[in-house]
């Protein structure tokens, strides 16, 4: 079943269930697609890897927009903000955590043959593309910071 598919199910599900957060947050889900769909160029179908960029972009708005409400005292916004992207997580792959990122890291580096700060960009082509919805860009990019110091 594709995430597309997912999504589909997914938003019948929260209509029986009467969940608004999921349903809304599924929905969304489901205009992203659609509008990357109609993009001039894209085909009637979507690959669940660009589902997935689009869900990760969606996850990371709704982190920022949380993150915003908590510094502003709205417990209710950022509450609904977060049940959101708890719905987003279910369709991204498992994170990797911070010991696995290092591993990764640093095999990359020894792959690479990077031993110089100056030397991050090289780390960082390979190591996007390597752990592309595994690892937030910014985590990915401090951690090869902090081994190639």
């Amino acid at each position: 079943m594709t995430i597309e598919e997912q999504v589909n199910e997914g938003i019948k599900n929260a209509m029986k269930a009467q969940d608004k957060i999921r349903l809304e947050t599924m929905r969304n889900i489901k205009k992203v697609i659609l509008e990357a769909k109609t993009r001039p160029g894209a085909g009637d179908h979507i690959e669940d890897s660009e589902c997935i960029k689009l869900i990760q972009k969606l996850a990371k708005q709704g982190r920022e927009s949380a993150g915003i409400y908590q510094g502003q005292g709205r417990e209710d916004l950022y509450a609904q903000e977060m049940g959101q992207v708890a719905v987003l997580e279910e369709f991204l792959p498992k994170q990797l955590s911070e010991a696995e990122l290092t591993t990764a890291l640093k095999e990359i580096i020894a792959s690479v043959g990077a031993s110089s700060p100056q030397e991050m960009g090289k780390v960082m082509g390979v190591a996007t593309k390597k752990l592309a919805g595994l690892a937030d860009g910014k985590a990915i990019s401090a951690k090869v910071k902090e081994l190639l110091a």
